[in-house]
């Protein structure tokens, strides 16, 4: 049997909807699909969608005449990794559900379970736009923002499995209150949801965070206004996870990151402007798209292998 023939079954669950694919140890993928979560069902029924789809998706590879080795699962919300626990997950609803074990015994494979944002990290760390830096950064802006530190190809999980919530620093404590209970966290203010949030409290017109980032770019004052708080505020909790983790490159993700050069730019000059000693990091777009959740968790079942 050669490397050539084996894949790994890959999922990256969502709120919303399931990538998943086989992929090969070298990071090709060779069959992708998509599946809705649908996770108003509760999470007995998301369960069961996962299970059965990993389930087909070792059938398919098996048909094509590729062996899986291994399946790997990554999910939102705190993820305890060493025991393969969804400890919980607001997006799905998930509390203390033995993922991995239950695929394992599904798949008859071994099976990993990570963080959607620590094995998307992982990914770009080692596939994608920090590849060959050694100490990595990535940071999802999207609905929340949450980050991943790569060091050496291995993304950190933390005491309790909630490692890489940069998304609740406190930036502005007199700030608007976030999710978590707090006023003033990083999330709440920079947020792709918090951008387009501010302007339309002060507006009065519903827009995206990427609508407010083409206003801006046009001139509108109160666009400009908003798009630069954001930039600022984020600027903020960068500065803090350079001093924390001095990396030698920021990889942004997530919707907010397909504002491009709208973001990079003036994101990049206000990190410069805060740092002193510091040296500071490449900050790069990242250059998987949605594929980095899967590619990242065929990367930690792979790990696991060896």
């Amino acid at each position: 049997m050669t490397s050539g023939d084996e894949v790994v079954v890959a999922l990256d669950v969502g709120g919303t909807g399931m990538k998943c694919a086989l992929v090969r140890p070298d990071g090709t993928m060779v069959h992708a699909e998509r599946h809705a979560t649908e996770a108003a069902r509760g999470p007995e029924a998301v369960v069961g969608t996962i299970l059965d789809v990993a389930e087909g998706l070792a059938g398919k590879a098996h048909a094509g005449g590729l062996t899986p080795v291994a399946c790997g699962i990554a999910v939102p919300g705190v993820v305890d990794e060493a025991r393969g626990v969804a400890v919980w997950s607001a997006n799905v609803g998930f509390r203390d559900v033995p993922l991995r074990e239950l695929a394992r015994r599904r798949l008859g494979l071994p099976t990993a379970l990570g963080h959607d944002v620590r094995v998307g990290g992982l990914a770009e760390a080692r596939l994608g736009a920090g590849r060959d830096t050694g100490h990595v950064l990535f940071v999802a802006i999207g609905t929340g923002i949450a980050a991943a530190h790569v060091v050496g190809g291995s993304a950190a999980a933390g005491a309790h499995g909630a490692a890489g919530e940069i998304g609740h620093i406190l930036v502005r404590p007199e700030g608007p209150r976030c999710g978590c209970g707090r006023p003033g966290c990083l999330e709440a203010v920079a947020s792709a949801a918090a951008i387009g949030r501010r302007y339309a409290e002060l507006a009065g017109v519903p827009v995206t965070a990427a609508e407010v980032a083409d206003r801006a770019v046009a001139g509108e004052p109160l666009a400009d206004r908003v798009w630069r708080e954001a930039v600022e505020a984020l600027a903020d909790g960068l500065a803090t996870g350079q001093a924390l983790f001095d990396v030698a490159t920021i990889v942004i993700g997530g919707g907010l990151a397909q504002a491009g050069p709208r973001l990079l730019d003036p994101l990049r000059a206000a990190l410069r402007e805060r740092l002193t000693f510091h040296r500071e990091p490449r900050l790069v777009a990242a250059a998987l798209g949605d594929e980095a959740g899967c590619l990242g968790a065929a990367l930690l079942a792979l790990d696991a292998l060896n």
